[in-house]
Parts: structure tokens; sequence; C-alpha cells
């Protein structure tokens, strides 16, 4: 209270206590008393060179105390019999297959997920109207970030990306997280994932929060496909969870529309939304305005709205079989797809130009500004997120669906200006044939997987390089307003401060 307002504290023992004791020697930071709201053990060891220290350490109220020793052989059977728990658990999961080697890997890192799942407690409103108790807080708390999610009502457990480092949730991070967690916790997994979608975490105009410093930032849109994904892992088809689907469908669509309504701009079905998880790949800060003016027109935002329309379509058609109410949900997420494809693939003037340059072979961010149209010719992982977006629509799955079959031969018929961006592949076994829905043809696919696969460009011994290493020597800079902007190849620590000089997506393995 004194620190944060400058008035007097009904007590001297307060928050910063433990650091002050064990940083600063203050020994009468705490209370002689040992009364309080917080406790902490304390020991100074010094353990040699290859040596160990072992701590001790019960918690139990009084009448759970042992009667005997605490520390005696009923402590180490505790132990031994959590072990035995443990190995039993991870047995009936991890495939048989597995070394020794492979099977501690996998418990480190499912072991990961567990410890980092954390009690997160964050009222907004409560935040900006302050403690009843305490001073009022600065207006200017009033305009500070977040102040549009006054409805966001947090108190759950929750997976973070790491609650010693960063003890806060990230949405995006938290939807991969379900895919491993799924094997070992499925109700967990559906629950956090129908959690985002709810009314106190979920804005009321659809938009999902981010991470607590700024939840209004934009991550892509991959809640959807972690929906489908757990949805499909945690159960043997015919005995899924087809309500947890339905509901969370529900709610995306309301995540689908705020992406179109808010990050399209120009309503032609190409996209923006900022650094997209991507920090400093790009030359200037997408998340800002742009020092040239203008508009930027991205590439990784409009392939992860392609990607969105086929993960939606996909659960649809799920969802179609079960009722026929959402053949009507999986045409409309199929014409969005081939209309945002469309508008993706286009070569024409500034207003007609989509984001594939034809003169390189690849995808770029395209600036728009003066009536012009200029590719930002940074060979990054934003111009191959594109592949991403792809599904193969069966006809054993379309036969069962009368009414999207109707609307789906009626649009080929009648949209011939648009059919030409769905792929046909025959199927020899039964003269049955399928439609592939992606991004670029065969022809534009060969072009880009051309740098994918290039040793010089993105791929690397241990994986896909996040920026291409042709930028190492060639980097790509521009000249703004007497300002010199570069992205180059950097394959250490960042060498700007875009992002806090910490975060670095140019030249790092970031995708295995």
């Amino acid at each position: 209270m004194e620190k944060l307002h400058g008035v007097e504290h009904y007590t001297k023992y307060v928050k910063d206590a433990f650091h002050r004791y064990v940083v600063n020697g203050e020994t009468d930071a705490v209370c002689p008393d040992k009364k309080g709201t917080k406790v902490a053990a304390y020991y100074v060891l010094e353990v040699p060179s290859g040596g160990e220290a072992t701590v001790k350490f019960r918690l139990c109220d009084e009448d759970s105390i042992p009667k005997k020793d605490p520390f005696g052989p009923d402590f180490d059977r505790i132990f031994t019999d959590r072990k035995c728990d443990a190995d039993e658990y991870y047995d009936g999961i991890l495939p048989g297959s597995f070394t020794a080697k492979e099977i501690a890997v996998a418990r480190q890192g499912y072991a990961g997920l567990l410890w980092s799942k954390q009690f997160y407690h964050y009222i907004v409103q409560a935040w900006m109207d302050g403690d009843p108790d305490a001073p009022k807080p600065s207006p200017a708390r009033l305009e500070g970030r977040n102040k549009e999610w006054r409805h966001l009502f947090n108190r759950d457990i929750i997976s973070m990306p790491d609650k010693w480092e960063y003890p806060w949730y990230a949405s995006w991070d938290l939807a991969f997280h379900m895919i491993p967690f799924a094997k070992i916790d499925p109700e967990f997994s559906k629950d956090q994932l129908i959690l985002f979608l709810r009314e106190w975490y979920m804005a009321p105009n659809g938009q999902i929060p981010a991470y607590e410093f700024e939840f209004s930032d934009v991550n892509p849109p991959v809640h959807a496909w972690a929906v489908w994904r757990v949805y499909k892992m945690t159960a043997p088809k015919g005995k899924r969870d087809v309500k947890f689907l339905a509901r969370a469908f529900q709610k995306l669509i309301l995540n689908f529309n705020w992406w179109v309504n808010r990050k399209d701009p120009s309503g032609k079905n190409v996209f923006s939304g900022g650094f997209l998880g991507l920090d400093n790949i790009g030359i200037f800060d997408r998340s800002k305005p742009l020092p040239t003016g203008g508009e930027l027109e991205q590439a990784d935002g409009t392939a992860w709205m392609a990607f969105f329309c086929v993960v939606m379509l996909d659960i649809a058609l799920e969802l179609a079989q079960h009722d026929i109410v959402y053949e009507d949900m999986a045409s409309k997420f199929f014409e969005h797809f081939v209309l945002i494809v469309d508008a993706m693939n286009k070569i024409g003037s500034c207003e007609d130009q989509g984001l594939w340059d034809d003169h390189d072979g690849f995808y770029y961010d395209f600036l728009r500004l003066d009536g012009k149209s200029k590719p930002m010719r940074v060979r990054s992982m934003v111009g191959l997120i594109p592949l991403y977006a792809c599904l193969v629509l069966e006809d054993e799955v379309i036969k069962k669906l009368p009414g999207f079959r109707k609307r789906l031969e009626w649009f080929l018929a009648n949209r011939q200006d648009l059919a030409k961006q769905i792929s046909y592949l025959d199927d020899l076994k039964s003269g049955e044939f399928c439609h592939l829905l992606a991004i670029p043809s065969r022809t534009r696919l060969e072009r880009v997987l051309k740098y994918m696969l290039d040793e010089n460009e993105f791929l690397s011994p241990f994986g896909l390089r996040s920026l291409s290493k042709v930028h190492e020597k060639e980097p790509f800079i521009m000249e703004v307003g007497g300002e010199h902007h570069c992205v180059g190849y950097v394959p250490g620590e960042s060498n700007t401060y875009l992002f806090g000089g910490n975060s670095n997506w140019r030249g790092p393995i970031w995708l295995c």
C-alpha cells in the first residue's frame, strides 16, 4: 500500500517480505510471531560438485499430523506408491514400442504440461475500480491496457506457457497445449477450449482474449483447429463427444465473424491482423500503424483465415451427419474459403492484385499505398503458411448430405469464375471423385516448395527456418522517411528492438 499509493498500511509485513528477507537480508521483514496469509520455507544449502542434498517437506492440517515420525518410513512409502501410480498411468497411454529414452522424454514433456497448470485470477472491472479498502486508483488506469475488456472475469485453473517466466495464459499457445493434453487429460482439454469461448472470456464481439498484457492483440485463429483435433483424439469414431463439438462450433462462428468484420478492412477477403505471433518477422511492427501510411495486407493473416474456413467446414460436415441444420453452415464455409483463395491468388492491378508474386513464385505481404501495390519481398514463414489450408472433400461424405451436395453442384456450375480454385482428384478404385481445397494451384505449390525444400533457403538440418537463409547475404532493405529498415537472417540473438529485442523470428528454427 505504501509503495503503490504512498499511504501507511495497517501492517508492515507485506507481499514483498520474502524478497526483502532473502535478497536484502532484512530479517525483520517477516512476522516473528509466524502468523500471516503467506508462508515460505527458506534453506541455505552448500552442495559439493557431484553431490546432492534432500529437503523433506510435508503439508497437513493439525488433525492429520502423523503420530510417529512424519519423515519416517511412511514418508518414503508415499513417494514410492505415487511413483508406481505414475508408472502405471503412463504405461497405459504411451506406445509400447517406445524405448526407455523415448519414454523419459515423453514423460518429461507431459510433466511440463501438468506443472504449467495454474490458478489465474484477473477481473478487469475490479482492477479498473480498485480495491474498496484502498485509495482510489489513478484515472490513468481507466485508459490503460485492457480497458475494453471490462466483461472479462478470469478465475480458473488454466494451462500457462510457463508459470515461472510466463505466469499468464496466451490463448493460441493454450490451443496448441490442448493437443498433447488430450492424451493425458481429455476432459481438461475440452473444458479449457470451451472456457475461452464462454461469455466471461470471449468479448461480446467474438474476439478471444490474447494474453494479459494486451487482450486485444490478434493471434492466429487456431482455436477451431484445436477443438477439431481434440474431438477426434479423445474417442474412436462413432463414440466422440458431439455435444462438445457443437458447443464450440456455435461460439467459433462468433470468432470467425469478428475476423471478417474487423480484419478485412477493404472487404475484399484479404486480411491483416498484425504480428500474428511472428513478432519481428516483418520489416515493420505489423501490430502498429505503418510508418509508410497505407495498409498492409498479410499473406499469413489471409492464409490463417482460409485455414479457419476449412476447419469450420470440416466441423460443419461432421455435425451435419448428426443434424442436417449444419449443412447450410458447411456450404457457407466452403464458399467463403473459395472467395478467400480467389482473392489471394489474383494477379492484376492494385485493386485486383492478390498476395501471390508471380515474379518470385512466392506469397508475400503487400503494401497498398496511394493507389499502388508493392510486395514486401521478405521470404519468411509468412509465405509458407498458405500451405496449411487444405481439405479433401470426399464423395462418400458428400453423398450423405444432400443439401450440401446440391449447393456444391450449383456453385460449381454457376460460379465457374471461382470454381477454377478447386482441384479434382479422381478416385480410380470406385470411379468417384474428390474435391481438393487448397490455396496454391499445383504449379504454384511446386514453386513454393522449391524455396521450402532448398537448404540455402528454408530447409535446415533441424527443421524449417522462419526466415530464408538467403537474407543473410541479401537482406531486405527499405528506406522510409529517412529511416533505414532492414530484415536479415539472424541465427542468434535478435539485432532489432522490435518486441523488446528478446524475440527473434529472423533465423532460428521455430517449426520442426
